[in-house]
C-alpha cells in the first residue's frame, strides 16, 4: 500500500513542473521523481510528464520556426500569433486538468489527450 499524500504530492510535482518549461531545468523534476520513486502510480505520472514536456517544446520548436521564416510578413504573423495564444492556453489549460486529475483521484495516472509519447 502506498501513501496517498506522498502520491498525490510526487505526481502534482512532476506534472506541475511544466510550469517552469521555460527553462530545461523543469524536465528534471519528473526525472529526477521517476528515478527515486517506487510508486507505480507516480512513475506512470512522471513518464507522462516527460512526455508531455516534449511535446510543449516540440510545437513550441515548429512555432518558433514559423515566426522566424514568415515573421516580416505581417498575414502570417496576425495567424500565427493566435495560434501561439491558443498554444499557450492548451500548455496552461491541459497542465491544470493533470493536476485536477491527480488530485482528485491519485490512484490512477493522468494521460494527457493527444500527445506523442517517447519514454
Amino acid at each position: 500500500m502506498y501513501d496517498t499524500d506522498k502520491r498525490k504530492l510526487l505526481s502534482a510535482l512532476s506534472h506541475g513542473a511544466i510550469f517552469f518549461s521555460t527553462t530545461l531545468v523543469s524536465v528534471g523534476i519528473p526525472i529526477a521523481i521517476l528515478l527515486v520513486s517506487d510508486d507505480p502510480v507516480v512513475k506512470e505520472n512522471a513518464k507522462e510528464s516527460i512526455n508531455f514536456h516534449f511535446n510543449v517544446w516540440f510545437y513550441g520548436a515548429i512555432l518558433g520556426a514559423l515566426f522566424f521564416i514568415f515573421g516580416w510578413l505581417v498575414l502570417p504573423l496576425l495567424l500565427l500569433g493566435p495560434l501561439a495564444g491558443v498554444g499557450y492556453l492548451l500548455h496552461w489549460g491541459l497542465t491544470i486538468w493533470a493536476l485536477i486529475g491527480v488530485f482528485s483521484n491519485p490512484d490512477i495516472p493522468f494521460r494527457y489527450p493527444y500527445i506523442f509519447r517517447v519514454v
